[in-house]
């Protein structure tokens, strides 16, 4: 194999398509789908369909406890049809909100905390085969407990806060117990050392 880069990678060199038309079919609270036409000089014309997320990206926050605990929240995902544990999550209620603002408001009302101290480690796309969604991590430290809301929708009336090790997190992500994506990102990356998060 050789060890020779030929080039560097360009993620925003020349798109090898081109887009025709677009058009909305479908609008939601929280997220669109478009129709989409394209040419290629490869295949001819072609049609895709993609989702985008209104009002910006999703967020997640990793907080981390003086004793090294992390909060996940039990919820019921009606599309999979099965319990998760996850990181704190969501996205903006307006266009206004702000990223940090959407990982306070999410560690209040979800997990019942407040942190002294935010800071963003990561950001990555989520299905980039159809969607634009994008989620951004933040890792929030010197945790207060607050009150928290009661639950936000149906399929979790009431938000279950589980507080685990980061070890005990960690080996549940390798077992697949825990198995959402941005939480798997989060817990794998702080396994690899919590200060590098704030980095």
């Amino acid at each position: 194999m050789a060890d020779k880069t030929f080039r560097t990678f360009d993620p925003w060199r020349p798109s090898p398509v081109r887009e025709v038309s677009r058009n909305q079919i479908v609008e939601t609270h929280y997220f669109n789908v478009d129709h989409v036409a394209f040419e290629s000089p490869q295949v001819g014309s072609f049609e895709r369909y993609f989702i985008h997320e209104n009002n910006g990206e999703t967020v997640a926050v990793l907080a981390v406890t003086d004793d090294g605990k992390i909060p996940l929240i039990e919820q019921y995902r009606i599309a999979n049809h099965r319990w998760t544990l996850e990181l704190p999550a969501g996205h903006a209620d307006n266009p206004g909100e702000r990223p940090l603002d959407v990982a306070i408001r999410k560690l209040r009302d979800e997990a019942g905390f407040e942190a002294k101290h935010y800071a963003q480690f990561s950001r990555f796309l989520n299905t980039p085969g159809y969607s634009t969604q994008h989620t951004c991590l933040f890792y929030a430290s010197g945790l207060t407990p607050v009150a928290r809301e009661e639950g936000i929708g149906p399929e979790s009336p009431r938000f279950n806060v589980r507080m685990f090790p980061l070890e005990d997190a960690y080996q549940m992500v390798l077992n697949g117990t825990i198995c959402d994506a941005k939480s798997m990102i989060a817990i794998l990356r702080a396994h690899m050392g919590l200060r590098t998060l704030g980095e």
